[in-house]
């Protein structure tokens, strides 16, 4: 699964052929979590206040670049990597 960001410990992933609703994959600290692009959990068992706060927060800042990942790679096509949260 291709990474797309990192910051603070926390690793962004997406890929390739994935399921609706667009999402991503975040995981910090050994616990894992599939966030849309409001940054919300839609599931996964990341428990850090501060972890989720912070993927909210990138998420919200890219919510472009991801949407425009998310269809590229629907379409086989390249993604590119995001800005970290800084």
């Amino acid at each position: 699964m291709p990474h797309i960001s990192m910051f603070f410990g926390i690793v962004i992933r997406m890929f390739y052929n994935e399921h609706n609703p667009p999402h991503f994959h975040a995981e910090y600290q050994g616990q894992r979590g599939v966030f849309d692009f409001n940054g919300e959990m839609l599931k996964g068992n990341v428990s850090s206040i501060t972890a989720k706060r912070l993927i909210k927060e990138w998420t919200l800042l890219h919510q472009n670049e991801l949407i425009e990942n998310w269809q590229n790679m629907r379409q086989d096509k390249s993604f590119s990597k995001i800005a970290p949260l800084n």
